[in-house]
């Protein structure tokens, strides 16, 4: 096969498609239709080995002759001269953990010697997978080849794709493991394939890679003569069409075009008309009637009742309602109806909108408050047996108290110019030299450290430990801080105001070049207070429309990074009283002011509403912690800077968005926007206007009911491109969501339970602390690795996916590795809130723990082994009159049983409310709480049959003995689910059809979270 007949067909055949592309989002995300997720690394070749991606992966260039030239197609691209010396390596950490791959390059030969290599990558000679462009062992024709254990175990050969020198082609080997298949790719189109391939990619890639571009693994074997360009590794397979799509992109000459159309589905699909579970028994749904005000969309209840035929008692039936952009359904008073669907029916539930005139909107006040972390201390359960919060903690705590603050301290001292103390190395992966967002590492380590030391109680030279590391942290900090906007020595100059930073020396414009020989470190003229691990150009350059990416004139959300810091800060001072720290917060926060109160709403809005670049975590929530702890009301006012006027109220007007119940974050950043909600509500608890508290009331609402996987998590976009993005349209996560490169970003869970935790305090409403109790248990304590603190950014919930794990060491900081230092180091801090008044207790969680209330001179006791025992024991030591709400579980549906010193109690236990025991509590009281669990589903809502398993509050979860491509299939009771499920509730194992089910926090192979059941 000619490779000139490939290339002209490949032409024809985009001539008519290109038409379907747009341009993506500002920004490389979205680099040619694909979301920067599945992306591993990538590098261009146009003058270094760097990788482009933001994974920090980047090249070594070895041998003495390696040049690059310019190229009339690509621009400078790298020259390998096949002298047995010259080749690229890569990080042997790039491949660690992947479950399928996709690489993909351009090269042009200079040679068609056989034994060439344009890659070999693997554990060693034995054990690696390459591409042989020519040929190998007598053998022309495009290679792709696996050797295990020294043998040839699978090849996908091409012998009619001849390769020939001087022409650029684009090749492609894609290992879709689920598939068992090998494909190779030349101009877009399949050439090879492999197929019944037993394997998976952890035979062939350890840590310790040897990844080569241009030379073999193996000694004695040709190296490369070719020139190469845009190298990239992907950790999805990638379909025929997305490479096709990356060819022709690259022959238009750029790669910032995305799909218009909507992604590839390759799911399993089923006939949309087929009822699914409960639904093939559904013989009717209620219809509804609601009331709202004018202006405010209705708040329809997603599941409403329903009836079924052959005495099946099914669950309230989901209804899938339509979900305005805007609010012009309720401009006016009157009435109007709302048509639903059910999902797999032709029922076609009515909601009945009654829009009554406009009248002052009420909303809670704050009734509850937290417990210092101090106060509650986890325990063994009452079997003795480490629980799986202390196990968590532990393998946190053990590992951050033998960390060296030098470490997290190093960027910051590189910004400014200063010396490094000996032996301090600087963290890798997003807080390496180069990366735009170094530093947010070091905020989440200051709540970490924080944290660990109002936990420690139980140990004193840990907690000494923690002490010491706050400390040092925040004199170094401290000390960089006072130098920002200072002369460097006497009488020099300088630049105090925050709004008069120029461009660093020597240079016209600011950039964010953070090189050794590129990045500014002329601290004197950053403005009083600054404070960051870079130069204050990122923030500037947002100001003046910078987007996200790797260039120099492009930002990584430089205020997300501040943010991380600012909470730190604020976290150590409000736990050791360490005013210099809250120094530093108040510093950078009077630089933040003077900034952005001089830019027009506008610029505002254009600013926050830019994708990553503009992301700036909690910002408006620190601001408004600010005006709290210090009573400057400026730094309210700076908090509401940040609002995201375009997302929260619709426009500058403040005529719809979230304030007034409009869905206006479908498809956007689920990361970059739940933090702005949980600091809404902070300004609302600090200003009492209500529209901040309906933001974030009205979006919890919608995350939970309309976004949410069964772990918890809400985001995992297939449609838009892009895993940590809300699906396009609400109600629809079969047809757009369940990502193939994972979904459910993990520090978004972090977010939605903090946001969860705050909605409490003001409403206290069991559906936000079932949800709680969900995301803790089957995403947060599921995140973290079987040995080590390392854990999940990612979580893929396709058929017979597998964890990825990493940051063992805490040397390299994704962002989920940084909340995951906070979540694993405060898992006690929901079990119990107080009222105000002290008046009423909450028990919202069942952990074993003690609390001490100091307030009323009581003592609590938590023994249970919950969730492997569906009871609980409370001891009351002390005496005092109190109310107990405890929380009774809408899993709890056979029973809530209370004993009190024995004695049981006639009590009305309704699924999803709290329970009050009120009474004159004497010292050794003791409440014994039993709440038998049951089997029962969590479908998704727009493809019923799609469904995960719980039992209680416990995701279960298929363990696979193999990859999968299709949903493991499964047949229960339709009157009874439990009664086709084996295994022991001790233990949390079961077994249906012979295959074993566990709680997702004790998964760490190869998994199903979703199931295709049958009822019958």
């Amino acid at each position: 096969m000619k490779l000139s007949k490939l290339f002209v067909g490949t032409i024809l055949f985009f001539t008519a498609w290109c038409t379907s592309f747009v341009q993506a989002q500002s920004g490389n995300q979205i680099l040619d239709g694909i979301g920067e997720t599945a992306m591993i690394a990538r590098y261009i070749f146009d003058g270094d080995a760097k990788d482009w991606s933001r994974n920090n992966l980047h090249g070594r260039i070895h041998g003495p002759n390696v040049r690059f030239t310019e190229d009339e197609k690509f621009g400078k691209v790298l020259v390998l001269p096949g002298d047995g010396e010259s080749y690229v390596s890569i990080p042997g950490e790039s491949l660690e953990g992947e479950e399928s791959l996709s690489i993909i390059a351009w090269m042009n030969l200079q040679s068609t010697a056989l034994g060439q290599r344009l890659f070999d990558f693997g554990k060693d000679d034995r054990t690696h997978l390459f591409i042989a462009p020519s040929g190998i062992d007598e053998k022309e024709g495009f290679q792709a080849v696996i050797i295990k254990d020294g043998e040839k175990a699978y090849e996908a050969n091409s012998p009619e794709a001849k390769m020939e020198t001087g022409q650029w082609v684009h090749v492609a080997v894609v290992l879709d493991i689920p598939s068992k298949s090998m494909m190779t790719y030349i101009n877009g189109e399949q050439v090879g394939k492999a197929e019944n391939m037993e394997m998976e990619l952890g035979q062939l890639f350890t840590h310790e890679n040897q990844l080569y571009i241009g030379k073999s693994i193996a000694s004695g074997d040709t190296y490369l003569k070719a020139k190469v360009h845009d190298f990239r590794l992907y950790r999805t397979p990638l379909s025929e069409k997305q490479i096709a799509r990356i060819h022709y992109i690259a022959l238009r000459g750029g790669d910032s075009m995305a799909q218009r159309e909507k992604p590839e589905n390759d799911l399993p699909k089923f006939p949309p008309n087929t009822p699914q579970l409960y639904n093939e028994y559904l013989t009717g749904v209620s219809d509804i009637e609601v009331e709202t005000e004018m202006g405010f969309l209705p708040r329809l209840p997603r599941y409403v009742q329903g009836t079924y035929r052959n005495g099946i008692e099914g669950p309230k039936v989901r209804v899938l309602w339509p979900s305005p952009t805007d609010n012009s359904e309720v401009s006016k008073p009157g009435n109007y109806v709302v048509t639903g669907q059910v999902s797999g029916t032709d029922f076609q539930p009515k909601a009945r909108v009654t829009v009554k005139a406009s009248k002052e909107s009420g909303t809670p006040s704050l009734k509850l408050d937290v417990f210092g972390l101090d106060q509650v201390s986890l325990n063994a359960d009452a079997h003795g047996q480490q629980t799986k919060f202390i196990e968590n903690r532990d393998k946190f705590i053990n590992t951050l108290v033998q960390t060296n603050p030098d470490s997290f301290l190093y960027m910051f001292r590189n910004a400014f110019g200063q010396e490094q103390p000996e032996g301090a190395k600087p963290l890798g992966v997003w807080d390496s030299q180069e990366t735009k967002l170094r530093g947010h590492a070091t905020g989440h380590y200051l709540t970490a450290i924080a944290q660990a030391y109002a936990s420690t109680g139980y140990d004193k030279a840990l907690q000494a430990n923690f002490a010491d590391k706050m400390n040092y942290m925040v004199d170094v900090l401290y000390q960089l801080s006072q130098m920002s906007g200072q002369s460097a020595k006497a009488g020099g100059e300088h630049v105090a105001d925050p709004t008069a930073v120029p461009p660093g020396p020597g240079k016209s414009t600011y950039d964010s070049d953070l090189s050794e020989n590129g990045i500014r470190t002329d601290y004197w003229n950053w403005g009083e207070g600054f404070i960051s691990a870079y130069p204050p150009d990122q923030f500037i350059m947002l100001e003046n429309g910078a987007t996200y990416g790797t260039q120099p004139t492009q930002v990584w959300a430089p205020y997300y990074t501040l943010h991380k810091i600012l909470a730190g800060l604020m976290d150590i001072y409000e736990v050791s009283g360490n005013e210099k720290a809250l120094e530093i917060a108040k510093g950078m926060g009077d630089w933040v002011y003077a900034r952005l109160s001089q830019l027009p709403t506008d610029t505002l809005i254009s600013m926050w509403n830019t994708y990553i670049a503009g992301e700036f975590g909690g910002m408006n929530e620190a601001m408004a912690r600010l005006d709290r702890i210090t009573d400057e009301p400026r730094y309210l006012k700076v908090a509401q800077l940040f609002d995201n006027i375009k997302m929260f109220f619709g426009d500058a007007e403040h005529s719809h968005g979230l304030a007034r119940n409009v869905d206006s974050f479908r498809g956007l950043h689920a990361n970059q926007h739940i933090p702005q909600i949980v600091g809404a509500l902070e300004i609302y608890r600090d200003s009492e206007s209500p529209e901040y508290y309906q933001v974030a009331d009205n979006f919890w609402y919608k995350a939970k009911n309309d976004y949410m996987y069964s772990i918890g998590g809400v985001a995992g976009a297939r449609n838009p491109t892009n895993a940590e993005c809300f699906i396009a349209q609400p109600a629809t996560l079969y047809e757009n969501g369940f990502s193939s490169g994972g979904q459910n970003e993990t520090c978004a869970t972090y977010n939605m339970l903090k946001l969860t935790k705050n909605l409490f305090l003001f409403d206290q409403r069991t559906e936000l602390m079932d949800y709680y109790e969900r995301g803790l248990y089957n995403h947060i304590l599921a995140s973290v690795a079987e040995d080590s603190p390392a854990n999940t950014y990612h979580v893929p919930l396709r058929p017979g996916s597998v964890k990825r794990f990493g940051n063992s060491d805490m040397t390299g900081f994704t962002c989920c590795n940084g909340t995951a230092l906070e979540s694993s180091t405060k898992l006690q801090n929901s079990i119990y809130f107080k009222s105000q008044d002290n008046s009423t207790l909450y028990v919202n969680l069942f952990v074993p723990s003690t609390l001490k209330w100091a307030e009323k001179d009581i003592t609590v006791e938590q023994k249970t082994a919950f969730p492997k025992e569906d009871n609980t024991q409370l001891t009351i030591k002390g005496k005092g009159k109190f109310d107990l709400n405890i929380r009774v579980p809408q899993w709890a549906t056979k029973g809530f049983f209370v004993k009190i010193n024995g004695k049981e109690e006639k009590v009305e236990a309704k699924p999803g409310t709290y329970l009050t025991l009120s009474r004159k509590w004497k010292d050794g009281d003791v409440i014994d709480l039993k709440m038998p669990f049951q089997f029962h589903l969590d479908p998704v809502m727009d493809q019923q049959n799609i469904a995960s398993l719980f039992y209680g509050p416990v995701l279960l979860v298929a363990q696979e003995p193999e990859p999968r491509n299709e949903w493991r299939k499964i047949t229960l009771d339709a009157e009874d689910i439990g009664k086709t499920i084996q295994g022991d509730s001790k233990t949390l194992e079961f077994t249906i059809d012979g295959t074993v089910f566990k709680p997702f926090y004790e998964t760490y192979g190869r998994h199903s979270v979703y199931l295709d059941v049958t009822l019958k």
